[in-house]
């Protein structure tokens, strides 16, 4: 949290709802988990507020209770380069806590969100003790290792459709965020910016993943209801094509 020093300045000890939120709590041992919520600290992120910045040191562990956050580092041309988004329940940066290296990317809120944290010699000392919290970080980097393969995949799809499709399956991954749910609160706008679309594509991705039956379209959110079309399918039209691409409309990481 040290990464944006008015973040750290308005850190706060959790509520007892904050820490309820938190999916590997429950996992440990009884003295341990005392002793890490005493050490556990929130703040309240506005929108454009970095929680970590490319080539500063890691100090916490971060995890989203509230809002919604996106991963990001720019390319050599000054162009933004959006990973992935971070919604409700995800606890990211792990590997480089692991390895006390700098970071590599910024994690940036997209909104007004609650982020916690903590800190790098407890989240070490929870490597050293326990068990079950050591589970939870492979199962963490396993899934992690997944979701930036498929991101990759993703990067090299053409139709706005499957990107939008694809991009959405990874926001409801249930290991990294079992916060989300069925239902992710999100604004086309949003998933424009992670999924690097303009928003005009992302509107008409959405209709056609709705008309095909795969999620529903509700207000301030979406609702999955085909998590496995999401990840596989190639929602071909009766003619056999996807949605068609639009010719107007830059790529949201471009602006």
């Amino acid at each position: 949290m040290t990464q944006d020093a008015s973040l750290y300045q308005r850190r706060r000890p959790p509520t007892t709802h904050e820490l309820a939120s938190i999916p590997w709590l429950a996992r440990l041992q009884p003295h341990q988990r005392e002793r890490v919520q005493a050490s556990v600290v929130v703040t309240d992120a506005r929108v454009g507020d970095y929680v970590c910045r490319v080539g500063r040191p890691v100090t916490f562990w971060f995890g989203l209770i509230e809002g919604l956050l996106k991963m990001s580092a720019d390319n050599v041309d000054g162009l933004t380069m959006t990973f992935t988004g971070v919604p409700p329940g995800g606890w990211f940066g792990e590997g480089t806590a692991v390895k006390r290296e700098p970071y590599r990317y910024n994690i940036q809120a997209l909104r007004r969100s609650v982020v916690a944290g903590l800190p790098i010699d407890m989240f070490h000392w929870l490597l050293d003790h326990s068990i079950e919290f050591n589970r939870f970080i492979m199962n963490q980097l396993n899934e992690r290792l997944g979701q930036f393969i498929a991101a990759r995949e993703i990067d090299r799809m053409a139709r706005p459709d499957l990107r939008v499709a694809r991009s959405l399956a990874a926001l409801f991954n249930p290991v990294l965020y079992p916060g989300v749910g069925d239902v992710l609160r999100i604004t086309q706008q949003e998933l424009a910016y992670l999924v690097g679309l303009s928003r005009q594509r992302v509107n008409e991705a959405l209709a056609f993943l709705q008309a095909q039956g795969a999620i529903r379209i509700e207000y301030g959110g979406l609702r999955v209801l085909d998590l496995a079309a999401l990840r596989t399918s190639q929602f071909s039209n009766a003619d056999g094509r996807g949605a068609p691409l639009p010719s107007t409309g830059r790529p949201a990481a471009a602006r």
